[in-house]
C-alpha cells in the first residue's frame, strides 16, 4: 500500500474516530437527558432521517466522486464543470425530496404507530437539505483526492454538532422541549460545515474547461442510490421492527443503545471506503488491473486483522462499554449487543467490498446484494422478534450480514481474482479464538475491561507475529505515517 494511501487512511479514519465519538458523546448525552423512552423516539426521528439524506446526500455526490477521481490531476477543467452539473442535479433532489418527507411525516407516524412524532419529523426534514450541503463538499473532496481537507471539515462537524444538538437539548429541556432541541442541532451543524467547506475549495477559480456528459452521473447514481437505500434499510430495518412489533418504547431505546455503540467497528473502517473508491476508479479507469488487485487485497487483509478482534472484545466486554455510554439503564442491551457484534463485523466487510466494486463501476451487483439481504432481514426479522424480542432481532441481523458478506465476496472474487490468502486468514482466525478464549479469564468490570482489553489485542498481536502474520511490512506502514510528508505529485508516483 503506497505511502499516499497510507497517510489518508490514517487521517480521514482519525477524522472519523473524533466524528464518531462525537456521536457517541452525544447519544450518551441525549441517553440521560431523555431517558430510555424519549431516546427510543430520538433514534427513530433521527436515523429515518439521515436515511432519506443518503438517498439524495451520496448518490449523486459519489458518482461525481468517481468522476473527478478519474481526471483530477490530468483536465483540471473539467473540475468546475463536473461540480457544477452536480450542484444542479443535486439541487433538484434536494428540494422535491425534503417537501415529500414533510409531506408524508403524518404518514410515517402512523406507519410506526405513534402518530405524536409527526411533529418531530416534520422538524427533522430541514435536516435533509442541510446534510446534503455538507455531503456534497465531503464527496466533492474524496474526488480531488484532498483528505487532509475532508479530515479537517470532519473534525470542525464534530465540534460543531457536539455544541449545537447537546446544547440546545440541554438548553430547551427545562421548556420540555429537548428532543426538539437536539433535531434543529442536527441542522444547524451541517449547514454550518458546508459554509466552512466553500473556503477551502483550491478550484474555485479554476477555469472551466472541455466537456462532461451530466447524463454519466445519473447513469452511475441511480443503481448507487438504491444501493444506498437498500443497504440503510438493511442496517436500521431491525430497529424499526422492533418498534412496529413490540410497540415498547423503552425496548427500542434498549436496542438504538445497542446497534448504536455496537457498530463503532464499522465508522471506524468506513474511512477505507472513501479512499478506496476513488483509488479503484482511477487505477481501472487507467486499465491498471495489477494495481487495483494489490489495494483491495492489502486494504481487506488489514481490515480483517484488526476488525475481527475489536469486534470480538467488544462482544465480550459489552456490558461494561454500554455502562459507560449510557448509564446501568441500558444493561439489558448487553445481549442484544454481543449478538451484533458478529454482523457489524460481517456488515463492514461488505460495504468496503460493495464501495471497491462501485469505484470499479461494478455498481449494480452490490445495489442488487443489498436488496437480497433487506428482503432476508425483514423476513427474518419479523419472526425471531415476535419470538425472541431483542436478542432475535440481533440474531437477524447478523445472519443477514453474513449472507451479504458471503455473497459480495464470491462476486468479488470472481471480477478481481484471488485477494486473500487462505493461510493469512486462518492465521487471524486461530489468533482471534486464542484471544477469545483468554477473555473468559478476564472479567469485565465497570472501567477495568479497558485494561483487559488492551492486554488481550497485545497478545493478540504477539500470536500473529509468532505466526508470522504481522511483522516487517505492518510496522513499515506505521513508519511511513511518521516520515516527513512528500509533495503530492511525489506521493502519486508511490501509489501501489
Amino acid at each position: 500500500m503506497s505511502r499516499f494511501l497510507v497517510k489518508s487512511f490514517f487521517w480521514v479514519t482519525l477524522s472519523e474516530v473524533i466524528y464518531n465519538l462525537s456521536a457517541y458523546i452525544i447519544h450518551s448525552g441525549m441517553g440521560r437527558i431523555l431517558g430510555p423512552a424519549q431516546y427510543g423516539r430520538y433514534g427513530l426521528v433521527v436515523t429515518l432521517t439521515t436515511m432519506v439524506v443518503v438517498l439524495i446526500g451520496q448518490g449523486v455526490p459519489t458518482a461525481m466522486a468517481k468522476y473527478l477521481g478519474e481526471i483530477y490531476d490530468t483536465k483540471l477543467g473539467l473540475i468546475p464543470i463536473i461540480k457544477k452539473q452536480t450542484a444542479k442535479v443535486q439541487l433538484f433532489l434536494i428540494g422535491g425530496v425534503t417537501i415529500l418527507f414533510f409531506l408524508l411525516s403524518p404518514f410515517i407516524s402512523w406507519i410506526l404507530g405513534d402518530p405524536s412524532l409527526t411533529n418531530l419529523f416534520r422538524i427533522s426534514s430541514l435536516v435533509i437539505p442541510a446534510f446534503s450541503l455538507a455531503s456534497f463538499y465531503f464527496y466533492y473532496y474524496t474526488g480531488l483526492h484532498q483528505f487532509s481537507t475532508q479530515a479537517w471539515l470532519k473534525t470542525i462537524r464534530s465540534v460543531a454538532r457536539l455544541g449545537f444538538i447537546l446544547g440546545l437539548a440541554y438548553y430547551l429541556k427545562s421548556r420540555g422541549l429537548a428532543l426538539e432541541g437536539a433535531i434543529i442541532g442536527y441542522v444547524f451543524a451541517p449547514f454550518f460545515v458546508f459554509l466552512a467547506a466553500t473556503l477551502f475549495d483550491p478550484y474555485k477559480k479554476q477555469k472551466p474547461e472541455g466537456f462532461f456528459d451530466w447524463r454519466k452521473l445519473l447513469r452511475y447514481a441511480w443503481p448507487m442510490t438504491l444501493f444506498l437505500i437498500a443497504y440503510e434499510f438493511l442496517i436500521t430495518i431491525d430497529l424499526y421492527l422492533v418498534k412496529g412489533i413490540l410497540r415498547d418504547d423503552r425496548l427500542t431505546g434498549l436496542y438504538n443503545g445497542a446497534i448504536t455503540v455496537g457498530r463503532i467497528p464499522y465508522f471506524l473502517f468506513y474511512a477505507l471506503t472513501i479512499i478506496i473508491l476513488p483509488a479503484v476508479s482511477k487505477s481501472t479507469s487507467s486499465e491498471n488491473h495489477a494495481e487495483t488487485k494489490k489495494l483491495i487485497s492489502h486494504s481487506l487483509r488489514l481490515m480483517v486483522m484488526f476488525l475481527l478482534p475489536i469486534s470480538i472484545l467488544m462482544s465480550v466486554y459489552s456490558a461494561p462499554i454500554l455502562q459507560i455510554f449510557y448509564g446501568k439503564k441500558f444493561l439489558d442491551a448487553a445481549l442484544p449487543m454481543s449478538i451484533l457484534m458478529g454482523g457489524v463485523a460481517f456488515l463492514t466487510i461488505f460495504y468496503v467490498m460493495a464501495f471497491a466494486l462501485n469505484g470499479a463501476g461494478r455498481v449494480k451487483t452490490p445495489m442488487l446484494i443489498s436488496f437480497v439481504g433487506l428482503a432476508t432481514n425483514i423476513v427474518l426479522s419479523y419472526f425471531f422478534i415476535k419470538k425472541y424480542a431483542l436478542p432475535g432481532a440481533a440474531v437477524a441481523t447478523s445472519i443477514t450480514s453474513f449472507v451479504a458478506m458471503a455473497l459480495i465476496l464470491a462476486y468479488s472474487y470472481k471480477y478481481f481474482g484471488y485477494l486473500f490468502k487462505l493461510s493469512s486468514f486462518l492465521k487471524i482466525v486461530l489468533a482471534s479464538a486464542i484471544m477469545y478464549f483468554l477473555s473468559t479469564f478476564f472479567s469485565g468490570g465497570h472501567y477495568v475491561f479497558i485494561a483487559w482489553s488492551a492486554i488481550l489485542f497485545a497478545i493478540y498481536l504477539l500470536l500473529l507475529f509468532v505466526l508470522k502474520e504481522f511483522g516487517s511490512q505492518e510496522l513499515e506502514l506505521a513508519k511511513q505515517l511518521l516520515r516527513k510528508k512528500k509533495a503530492p505529485e511525489e506521493e502519486l508516483e508511490d501509489l501501489v
